[in-house]
């Protein structure tokens, strides 16, 4: 059974739908340009949206993850790409500093992605680094003042726009997991650029980008966690960042799901009334899922498990509903820009991102059955 959904939540969802629905003629112009436009992020920041879930104590809106994840999956109905930026924002970078940060670095680095005047980034995965995030290429060294981090990462999402970056780099790749520590990158540091921008299937709009560091002096108090512990930095943020991705895939199964429905009312036959049956039901298993990791998180109980859960079954209810939407829709949804062929291309992303497919059947199978 789904956990019950708190008052707060209910509001920051409404508030949350009310700007999904300002955002639709944004979201295909978003998609088409592969741009986010300014106006966008002002209303995510002029609503506070920026600051979910962290304390007012470090310039947050207060809520919990249930307030999180009811706003990604209403802006995700509208634009995959907005809840996208946001997801990374909250759930992987700010989020982080919340739980491993000190004092000095919530006031100093949090407040300000919390007030939204910075964007976060989460920079984690390398070129020849993916899944295996154990062995890190970029490498970092002890300097007098801190650190210097050289290497290069790849697929981050606000990259480019990003002011702040939780980016993870190793001693000594032969330590392995060991190795490994994650520091507070600010965009224009010295020997830190874009490299490019890539040019995606879905989540248009939403940048990815690859990002190169020679020789990027790190104070020593940008260093977040203990040194060596980066990898639990790494994996606690993604067990969180999985529940907000699987809240965006949510969102972009209703968006198809709600289609079709208008689609079959105005058509109807038997074929199309059982597509709309599935997709309800998908729909409905997917947002149980999510609540029940929402509600363990915030209740402080272990949810790493049901993260997964979420993560793996959502990403593929999009799909499952948005080829089949494709269907309902006909011909006319095949064209380029057409709803469904956006939807369809936004919902193809989400088993990769945050974790494919087969990292989620790994942690769960190794939960359910032993190592």
């Amino acid at each position: 059974m789904a956990a019950p959904t708190s008052p707060t939540a209910s509001a920051w969802r409404e508030k949350a739908r009310a700007l999904s629905e300002r955002l639709r003629p944004a979201a295909e112009a978003c998609d088409r340009d592969d741009r986010m436009p300014a106006s966008v992020v002002d209303e995510l920041r002029s609503g506070g949206f920026f600051g979910l879930g962290i304390p007012a104590r470090w310039g947050g809106q207060d809520g919990d993850t249930r307030c999180v994840v009811a706003v990604l999956e209403e802006l995700a109905r509208a634009s995959a790409a907005v809840a996208t930026l946001l997801s990374v924002h909250l759930s992987v970078t700010a989020h982080p500093i919340l739980a491993w940060g000190t004092d000095d670095q919530r006031e100093r680095y949090l407040r300000p992605l919390a007030e939204g005047r910075w964007l976060g980034a989460f920079a984690l995965t390398e070129p020849s680094v993916g899944s295996d995030a154990a062995h890190l290429a970029t490498r970092y060294r002890s300097a007098p003042d801190g650190y210097v981090l050289s290497g290069s990462k790849m697929f981050i999402t606000n990259g480019a726009s990003a002011d702040l970056i939780l980016l993870f780099a190793t001693r000594d790749p032969a330590e392995g997991s060991h190795g490994i520590s994650a520091f507070l990158v600010r965009k224009g540091s010295v020997g830190f650029s874009v490299a490019q921008k890539l040019d995606k299937l879905g989540l248009r709009g939403s940048e990815t980008t690859e990002l190169v560091l020679q020789d990027v002096p790190v104070p020593g108090d940008r260093r977040l966690g203990p040194e060596g512990e980066g990898l639990k930095v790494a994996l606690s943020a993604l067990a969180g960042g999985r529940l907000g991705i699987s809240a965006c895939a949510l969102g972009v199964a209703r968006a198809a799901y709600e289609a079709m429905q208008e689609s079959a009312r105005a058509d109807p036959s038997d074929w199309k009334r059982t597509e709309v049956a599935r997709a309800f039901t998908d729909v409905a298993a997917a947002q149980a899922l999510i609540e029940r990791g929402a509600a363990l998180k915030d209740a402080g109980e272990p949810f790493v498990e049901a993260a997964s859960a979420a993560k793996l079954f959502a990403s593929q209810a999009a799909v499952r509903i948005a080829h089949r939407g494709l269907a309902v829709a006909g011909a006319g949804g095949t064209t380029r820009g057409a709803l469904a062929e956006r939807l369809l291309r936004d919902a193809r992303v989400f088993p990769i991102v945050e974790g494919t497919t087969e990292i989620q059947e790994l942690i769960l199978g190794r939960a359910l059955v032993g190592r």
